[in-house]
């Protein structure tokens, strides 16, 4: 089966199965009504108008007209017209997919009607797991980009000349490109106002072609643009009606299929173009289209392409900038290895396109886009996550720019062969966000993603230290006095003697302490020797002193930066995803975390260290830091579903 979010095994919105609900509704003949996303207003974004007659009526399609269907003939650019809903931005991205069969055919598959099989579902696809949105206002180049999982980037019109603007344009969509194009409303009146040219502010348009014709002595470049209302067209030089095309020959009007009919669609001189519209926005779906510059190769490149997912999570994993030293280093890293330089170009390096996208940052009618970039940086023969040091030594090769607010940030980088690190990161620390990187590599290339390494050498740096004399004679009284038949203690006689041992601020509850004898080797009786007892006291000695030298404002407790650092001297070195999950497990929501959690997580880290090196499977094995994170994840109930004493181990 193919990888679970790719186009042939795509993520279940809201977990609904379609080939599950359709034979629901046919066997029941019942047709379907989508709990999730309801036939009422608040699925559209926008007010209720007070006019009573533009009040939304939900129909289906045959209610509207007896004789509808899916999809008739072929699809083409004129084919889907705006309605009362402000939603032109995804009107034109689709308009732009219907040029595209083999993409239209991913985000609408086919074997979908209106007659055979008819339950009253449909299904689509589209990137990211983004929420159906029918609301006002939108992006066109986000829709390109979710409908077709391209790249997708704004060019301002007045960047380039007009000639030079149009070879780009041309250039692009030969290589399978969605493009659009918007006139910029100063205010929110001019949102929707026509000009005297017959254009709309504020509104978004696809441009469907590029094309040259003759004018005499004089050659004439144009843009196909399309209204997505299907109708107020542009009125200018090479409109549909314009007597420009009287000098022009019937032969270069077929070729252009010129219709002069009110459908939305039209022609344009690229002057005129760069006189009048401010932003063309445009949606690669491969990076070698994203040059931006004319090419006689249209052929499609073959691109390696590797995606990850990941969080920001303030006190832990949200670093902020560069301007800030001590936390960038706790940003999120991803290690790639570039083996091979590309097998063409002039450059002969390797040819990296980096994108990191921001997620779910649209809610309702709120936008809120955090500041983002990325670093990379040249890797020495450093093993594990780079550390403040690191960084503080080492300048970065590349970057994505300046921190922008806006949903992605991409840049295309040559480098020499060998190891790096991307860092993703908003511009100020602790802010909560999600986001999607990748990366893009040419096929010539062999590009491997490499997780950091796991060390652990805690039973060197904390448990090899001996045990100090008045501990060994404690617990040689406690057990005298407290063991059983067995020569053994319980949990609930352990946590006694470990907080007669230490410092009131740092004593455990019951439940860590069952933790720590769940690590050790009872056969199974979960209860304590004293060898181990001697072994445990002094190991949480040692992860006191760290606590203690790590807690900065003497809190007792520490955040999840300390956490890290106290982790790593204790000889536990782990990335941020790691140490991220040991905070959601025992940090249980709170910022700061007590002594009794910090020794939980090493207690888990190591419970999890000893089931990966037992681990017989070599494949497993080759996994390394990410088998240590399922087994992370998936032992979730570990501690929490731990068998109870019985009353004899108690």
């Amino acid at each position: 089966m193919s990888e679970l979010g790719s186009f042939d095994n795509p993520v279940k919105f809201k977990d609904q199965d379609y080939d599950v609900l359709l034979q629901k509704c046919l066997k029941s003949a019942v047709l379907f009504s989508d709990a999730v996303f309801a036939a009422n207003q608040s699925s559209l974004g926008i007010p209720v108008d007070p006019d009573p007659k533009k009040a939304v009526k939900w129909l289906r399609p045959k209610e509207i007209t007896s004789n509808a269907v899916f999809v008739e003939g072929t699809m083409g650019t004129t084919d889907i017209c705006q309605g009362q809903l402000g939603n032109c931005w995804l009107l034109a991205a689709l308009s732009c997919l219907t040029m595209h069969p083999t993409l239209f055919v991913k985000v609408v598959p086919s074997g979908q009607s209106l007659s055979e099989s008819y339950a009253g579902i449909f299904r689509f696809r589209v990137r990211g797991n983004r929420k159906p949105r029918l609301k006002t206002g939108g992006i066109i180049s986000e829709g390109m980009e979710d409908f077709t999982g391209g790249i997708a980037y704004s060019l301002h019109v007045s960047s380039r000349p007009p000639r030079m603007l149009w070879r780009a344009i041309t250039a692009s969509l030969a290589r399978s490109s969605l493009l659009s194009c918007f006139i910029q409303a100063a205010s929110v009146k001019e949102i929707g106002t026509v000009t005297s040219e017959g254009l709309i502010k504020g509104h978004a348009y696809a441009i469907t072609d590029t094309d040259k014709v003759q004018k005499a002595s004089e050659e004439v470049l144009l843009l196909r643009l399309r209204n997505p209302w299907g109708f107020v067209e542009y009125c200018g030089p090479w409109s549909d009606k314009c007597q420009d095309w009287d000098f022009i020959d019937n032969a270069q009007k077929a070729r252009l299929e010129l219709a002069k009919v009110e459908d939305g669609e039209f022609w344009i001189g690229i002057e005129d173009f760069s006189r009048l519209f401010n932003t063309v926005e445009m949606c690669s779906v491969n990076p070698d289209s994203m040059s931006g510059e004319a090419s006689d190769d249209t052929a499609t490149p073959s691109w390696t392409l590797s995606s990850h997912q990941g969080t920001w999570v303030p006190m832990c994993s949200a670093g902020g900038s560069r301007r800030y030293p001590r936390s960038f280093w706790k940003n999120p890293q991803f290690q790639v290895i570039l083996s091979e330089k590309d097998k063409q170009g002039e450059k002969k390096k390797c040819t990296v396109l980096v994108e990191l996208l921001q997620k779910y940052r649209r809610q309702k009618d709120k936008v809120h886009f955090l500041y983002i970039a990325f670093h990379i940086y040249k890797l020495q023969d450093k093993p594990g996550s780079l550390d403040q040091q690191f960084f503080s030594n080492n300048r970065p090769v590349a970057r994505s720019g300046k921190y922008r607010s806006i949903r992605s940030v991409w840049r295309k980088v040559h480098l020499e062969p060998g190891s790096y690190v991307i860092v993703a990161s908003t511009y100020r620390p602790n802010q909560q966000g999600e986001f999607f990187l990748r990366v893009y590599t040419k096929t010539g290339n062999i590009q491997g993603f490499q997780d950091f390494p796991c060390i652990n050498n805690y039973s060197v740096m904390v448990m090899s230290k001996p045990v100090l004399p008045e501990d060994l004679f404690r617990v040689q009284k406690w057990f005298d006095e407290k063991a059983g038949s067995d020569d053994r203690v319980n949990a609930v006689q352990f946590m006694d003697l470990v907080n007669s041992v230490l410092e009131k601020d740092y004593e455990l509850p019951l439940e860590t302490c069952r933790q720590l004898i769940f690590g050790e080797d009872t056969g199974g009786r979960g209860r304590l020797n004293r060898a181990q007892a001697e072994k445990l006291l002094t190991s949480l000695r040692n992860l006191q002193s760290l606590s203690s030298h790590f807690d900065e404002d003497s809190s007792g407790t520490m955040s999840p930066f300390e956490l890290s650092l106290a982790l790593n001297a204790a000889g536990v070195e782990c990335d941020n995803v790691v140490v991220q999950l040991l905070w959601e497990r025992f940090g249980a929501g709170e910022q700061y975390l007590p002594f009794c959690g910090f020794v939980s997580c090493v207690a888990r880290l190591q419970v999890l260290f000893d089931l990966f090196e037992s681990e017989t499977n070599p494949e497993l094995k080759d996994k390394g830091i990410n088998a240590v994170r399922s087994c992370l994840s998936k032992s979730a109930h570990l501690f929490q579903s731990l068998p109870q004493p019985s009353l004899n181990s108690l």
